[in-house]
């Protein structure tokens, strides 16, 4: 569903795993840094509303979102961060240079994600303009970063649901 539809801050909380201990690694990019600090305001108030402890929340920033892969990368090579979650946002611009940078961040985080078998989310927003933006940043349609903590949120409840269960 396109987010011009959808609340980025309303999604099912049914069965959500217990996070206290668990660890978060938050990577923000400081390009677009009005945006991105709302993006972190809200995946980091939505962890702590589902139960993370902030002491077990880390921010790391990065110059912009194409450094999202490495700064993920660092942080799910700790054996102590259990995921990590990317904020960034792209604004098109008058050449494609978004669509380079969206396309390389989205498949250097995959890759991360499955090299470390943890969750790492794509948090970047990628809209044509400042202003939906600042729709998808705790505006009109909700807070990208939201949605983000929840993913990871999910994620982490899937993987203990997989390695723990047992055929009889």
């Amino acid at each position: 569903m396109a987010s011009e539809l959808k609340n980025l801050s309303v999604f099912s909380t049914d069965n959500l795993p217990d996070i206290g201990i668990h660890r978060f690694a938050l990577v923000v990019a400081e390009w677009n840094s009005d945006v991105t600090e709302a993006l972190f305001n809200g995946a980091y108030e939505t962890l702590l509303q589902y139960g993370a402890k902030s002491d077990n929340i880390i921010r790391g920033n990065v110059p912009g979102s194409y450094e999202l892969t490495l700064g993920a990368q660092w942080f799910a090579q700790r054996d102590d961060i259990d995921a990590v979650i990317c904020l960034g946002c792209v604004i098109q611009g008058e050449t494609k240079h978004n669509d380079y940078i969206n396309h390389a961040v989205a498949q250097g985080l995959t890759n991360v994600s499955i090299k470390t078998g943890k969750p790492v989310i794509f948090g970047v927003l990628t809209p044509n303009n400042q202003q939906q933006a600042l729709d998808r940043a705790g505006g009109k349609h909700g807070n990208k970063g939201d949605e983000a903590a929840m993913t990871a949120i999910k994620m982490l409840g899937l993987q203990k649901q997989v390695y723990s269960f047992q055929f009889k």
